[in-house]
């Protein structure tokens, strides 16, 4: 039977897609399917061609992020025990320090010496030159003059004690060694650490002029308190007690 003109016009429309029919048909615009259109397939070839590339790239390389991504892990959770830890330890010598001051002020020097000599063997080193310095007080305290002139002499050698601590640690020596060490001996010591630019100048230079005194040489005893008088920087304290062994040496 030969199709009528209208069922013939349908047919037409229907088929249209499937021969890729770029516009719209003479019989009408109306489409019963999708249009597949060349950039498409080409887009989605591309897309299937980078996702192929960068599956290939983490096969490659995943051991590598997954090892870095775990390294990271452990270096946090190291940093984060190691601080904790710390903390832990900084308080542990706090208490062991407040002990031994506990000790000091119950009139026990020597117990309380021995206990911050055995924290400084272990404590922070903040804290350890701390112990030291009060270590050697207490032993004076105790009435063991050589070993707080001992345990200052350490501090002054010690390589690994910050420059200051060492300056600050001949002066209090020599404090305490101005009956028992050879006079010189105490000068040539001194003598470097009474610079201007030494934080503990001042003080040094009076040990010295103390120890000019007991040999006997007064020029060189005024001298140095006369220094000491004349320096804005000196404490004023120190700077008084200077003016006025500066009176008793001109009389």
């Amino acid at each position: 039977m030969t199709p009528s003109f209208p069922d013939f016009r349908f047919l037409v429309q229907w088929l249209g897609p499937v021969f890729a029919s770029p516009g719209p048909s003479r019989y009408g615009s109306r489409r019963f399917g999708p249009v597949v259109r060349v950039s498409d397939i080409f887009q989605e070839v591309d897309e299937d061609l980078r996702h192929d590339k960068w599956l290939k790239l983490w096969k490659q390389y995943q051991n590598y992020v997954i090892g870095l991504a775990a390294l990271v892990v452990l270096v946090t959770a190291g940093i984060t025990y190691w601080r904790h830890y710390d903390q832990q330890q900084r308080e542990a010598e706090g208490l062991r320090y407040a002990l031994a001051l506990d000790d000091a002020r119950a009139g026990k020097p020597a117990q309380a010496a021995d206990a911050l000599s055995s924290l400084a063997g272990s404590a922070h080193a903040g804290r350890a030159i701390i112990a030291r310095f009060e270590a050697a007080a207490l032993r004076a305290r105790a009435g063991d003059e050589a070993a707080a002139i001992a345990a200052y002499d350490a501090i002054a050698k010690d390589n690994t004690v910050d420059p200051i601590y060492r300056d600050l640690a001949i002066v209090l020596w020599g404090l305490r060694a101005l009956d028992t060490v050879d006079p010189q001996t105490m000068i040539d010591r001194l003598t470097p650490l009474s610079g201007p630019d030494n934080p503990w100048h001042a003080s040094a230079t009076e040990v010295r002029a103390i120890v000019h005194l007991k040999t006997g040489d007064r020029a060189a005893a005024r001298a140095d308190y006369q220094k000491i008088a004349d320096d804005l920087t000196a404490p004023r304290g120190l700077r008084a007690r200077a003016a006025q062994m500066v009176a008793a040496l001109e009389s």
